[in-house]
């Protein structure tokens, strides 16, 4: 189908994250044809990791925002909030108007431990911490009673590990300023904890962490980093591997931490203790939380020359109050989508959809950008060539004929059906108004911005609950 003015090329982003921003700045770049973009959100609110994952003492990584808003100012633009896929629009309806569906969702859920205890009362996944600190819709009627806990472990060595560490590491001063949820700051203000474990089944070479993430744990205003020599050491293996890959970025890690070795104690109200070469096999306790029982590693290489630990046989049993397992993020199905779920992704070839992992049989028109293409991996940064590629597949179809055939592509029939299933929906000028809101709530408390962490509340800012839209 050429396109015209009442029938554009157009396509549909799933997702108002990262790579589905990058995604739309690549295809609104394109002049022949130039393509439409569609930006469908589950929430009100568009970004999101950035808004909901981000932890609220890092405001200049959310700075980025800045750039997806320029985006989505662009002519060809359009976003549709509080839409939800399968629920309120499905991949069938999608079909009917677009040319190109691409998929930006994320990874929404955690990746489990799998060991005894890990459901006791106290033991939490990271991605429910942070979701609720950060006051993510979905997290907002959690609660975390830090009050009687001393002892947190953190288990993983991933950048989320170390941002649920300084959150709990932090002061209530340095976290009042931030856009932290108001019922976070309040528990963080009563918390009793004294000692955070940061706990990682390898090596210190293979911490996943970026060098300014473990910088930032050995500069707390009220927390003193611990590591031991032991913990610092590399073994033979290690130092032989960091030596041939060159990876600058593990070297500097490594004398990140053994900096720390010989720092001591300098009488702060907590520690934040990093342990490598261990994995829980157990969470000890009976109506909650007491201790964590840990087999000690030894790293071997298996058959692809890659770095694995393997259990000594030798165990310990540290007392603990509280348990939050970071050991990555993990997609969720989407409706009448492929899905692999031995690996939580979209079943993809360089982006284009695939019918089923490991087939060559694509899912015409439908593409995947991001952690639901490849697997939780990377810096925000990283979705930009990802996203890319997704996009250029989809240039590549339409140009040999192979993109999807829409009965009708123009912005009035799009409208039309958006209405019909949610005529609440919001729009990026309704998002740029909350934006503000949220703003001038945090001005007058002398933050950043105090957020609405409900739906509710948020539709209710905009006058657009279902009781209200009628007025």
């Amino acid at each position: 189908m050429p396109a015209s003015q009442e029938s554009p090329i157009r396509v549909a982003i799933i997702g108002s994250g990262p790579s589905g921003f990058y995604a739309a700045d690549y295809l609104l770049k394109a002049q022949d044809p130039p393509i439409h973009v569609d930006m469908y959100e589950r929430l009100p609110t568009p970004f999101g990791l950035v808004r909901g994952g981000v932890a609220p003492d890092h405001e200049k990584i959310k700075s980025v925002t800045k750039l997806y808003s320029r985006i989505a100012a662009r002519d060809r633009f359009s976003f549709y909030g509080n839409i939800e896929f399968g629920t309120d629009i499905s991949r069938a309806d999608l079909s009917q108007h677009y040319h190109g569906i691409l998929y930006a969702v994320g990874a929404q859920s955690d990746r489990r431990l799998g060991i005894p205890g890990e459901d006791l009362p106290n033991s939490y996944a990271a991605t429910e911490f942070v979701g609720w600190y950060n006051g993510h819709p979905d997290y907002h009627e959690y609660s975390f009673d830090l009050s009687g806990i001393k002892r947190v472990a953190v288990v993983g060595v991933g950048n989320v590990a170390m941002d649920v560490a300084r959150i709990l590491a932090r002061t209530p001063a340095e976290l009042a300023s931030t856009d932290i949820a108001d019922y976070a700051l309040d528990s963080l203000r009563r918390s009793g904890v004294e000692e955070i474990y940061i706990l990682g089944r390898r090596g210190p070479a293979q911490a996943a962490f970026t060098n300014p993430e473990i910088k930032e744990l050995g500069a707390m205003a009220d927390a003193d980093i611990v590591v031991d020599c032991e913990n610092a050491s590399l073994d033979e293996m290690s130092a032989s591997h960091l030596k041939k890959a060159r990876d600058r970025a593990a070297i500097r890690n490594v004398k990140i931490l053994q900096s720390y070795v010989d720092r001591g104690l300098s009488g702060k109200s907590r520690r934040i203790i990093l342990r490598f070469l261990v994995s829980p096999v157990e969470i000890i306790g009976e109506d909650r939380v007491q201790a964590l029982k840990l087999a000690k590693n030894e790293l071997y290489l298996d058959d692809m020359g890659n770095l694995r630990p393997r259990a000594t046989g030798e165990y310990e049993a540290l007392p603990m109050d509280m348990v939050f397992r970071s050991v990555g993020y993990r997609g969720v199905p989407l409706p009448d989508v492929p899905f692999y779920d031995r690996w939580g992704i979209i079943p993809n070839e360089r982006g284009r959809v695939l019918t089923r992992h490991g087939g060559r049989q694509r899912l015409p028109g439908n593409y995947v950008a991001g952690w639901i293409k490849r697997g939780p991996s990377g810096i925000i940064g990283t979705n930009k060539p990802d996203a890319v590629e997704s996009a250029e597949r989809f240039l590549e179809d339409l140009r040999a004929g192979a993109a999807l055939q829409p009965r009708d592509s123009s912005e009035a029939g799009i409208r039309a059906l958006v209405a019909a299933r949610k005529p609440n929906f919001v729009t990026f000028d309704d998002w740029r108004a909350l934006d503000e809101i949220e703003r001038q709530r945090g001005a007058e408390a002398g933050r950043s911005r105090v957020k609405f962490t409900t739906v509710e509340e948020m539709l209710e800012a905009l006058g657009k609950l279902p009781e209200l839209a009628g007025d």
